[in-house]
């Protein structure tokens, strides 16, 4: 009965992470199609945007600024030392 109980638990762990990624896709794309909505190079922008979402879990609001809003987005840098995130 415990290995049962185990395997369902592990299976549900398993399952549950993987539902939170396809959420996270959806949620990372629909907020950098507004960030990058005004964006010359659109495609860069939301490569980039998608990157820094996924990693950092938020993107800030509007099309340009308000960074403060998510410090991890602000302070991803390239290897130049530059911002990563637009």
């Amino acid at each position: 009965m415990k290995l049962v109980f185990v395997t369902f638990l592990l299976v549900s762990l398993i399952l549950s992470s993987s539902l939170f990624k396809v959420s996270m896709a959806g949620f990372c794309n629909s907020k950098c199609k507004i960030r990058c909505s005004k964006a010359g190079i659109r495609a860069r922008c939301l490569k980039y945007c998608g990157i820094c979402c996924a990693k950092c879990k938020c993107v800030p609001s509007g099309t340009y600024g308000n960074k403060h809003e998510c410090p991890c987005y602000r302070d991803l840098k390239n290897s130049k030392g530059k911002p990563k995130c637009p």
